[in-house]
């Protein structure tokens, strides 16, 4: 057995350190790296993130919660927000979802508890990780979360972009390496000036960013998170997805609340 996997105590082999831009998977990634970078950029494509750039993007305040289980209706009580429904339409909660569309003309002003077992729950553990700043990332606001990140660290420090990915058999099994979040995690990597800082992980997102981009919103829409959520119903939400460098927006973490970086 492997360090990674537990094995033993190793030196920081799996911490990418030689590097400025580093890259990791999920919550096992985001534990190696939150602690050791100083900002940590989270990206969940389909959908919290891309959802998160569209809401912050028009003035909404986002609160990341880990879970739907009901716990999270007392908290949004607490800080006067409204908790996202399941789907679009009236289902007796927020008339707002984790579906970008329906979040394209909430208000300026609204606080939106955001519940997701992934991009919700990232960010919620790379606070607690230690991380100084977090970010959403997403295809969207590749450039702009590439650029707020840099400015966070400051010119000498480090930062991780994680993939969220999903997972197999429900919310609490193995981690399933989803397409769309190496795609959007490669285009804030491929925004970075300097090519030479990213780790050789990072390199391989950035990679496949690149091979994809001239035909973007194609893949997504053929991968498998995106064949998925259009035998849903919810293939509007795939173009919103893939409209690369669409926004100006940076959402970051400011105490609970991700709010826009500008």
């Amino acid at each position: 057995m492997s360090s990674a996997d537990g094995g033993g105590r190793d030196p920081g082999w799996f911490e990418q350190r030689a590097w400025r831009w580093r890259f990791e998977w999920g919550p096992n990634g985001l534990r190696r790296l939150a602690p050791v970078v100083d900002v940590v950029v989270v990206v969940d494509v389909l959908r919290f993130t891309t959802a998160v750039d569209v809401a912050v993007a028009r003035g909404a305040e986002v609160f990341p919660y880990r879970w739907k289980d009901g716990s999270e209706h007392e908290f949004a009580a607490a800080r006067g927000a409204v908790v996202a429904s399941n789907r679009m339409g009236p289902t007796g909660e927020a008339p707002w979802s984790l579906s970008p569309a329906s979040l394209a003309s909430i208000p300026s002003g609204t606080r939106l508890v955001l519940p997701s077992p992934n991009g919700s729950a990232l960010c919620v553990g790379a606070v607690e990780a230690g991380a100084r700043a977090v970010f959403a990332g997403c295809l969207r606001n590749a450039s702009a979360v590439a650029r707020a990140a840099s400015d966070a660290a400051g010119p000498c420090g480090t930062i991780a972009v994680i993939a969220a990915g999903e997972r197999w058999n429900g919310a609490t099994g193995p981690l399933r390496p989803a397409l769309e979040d190496q795609l959007g995690a490669g285009a804030i990597l491929a925004a970075v000036d300097d090519a030479a800082s990213l780790s050789p992980e990072a390199c391989a997102a950035r990679a496949a960013f690149l091979d994809a981009r001239p035909h973007l919103a194609e893949v997504v829409a053929s991968c498998s998170s995106g064949i998925e959520l259009a035998e849903r119903g919810q293939s509007v939400d795939l173009d919103w997805a893939a409209d690369h460098d669409a926004s100006a927006c940076a959402p970051v973490l400011d105490g609970e609340r991700l709010v826009d970086a500008r």
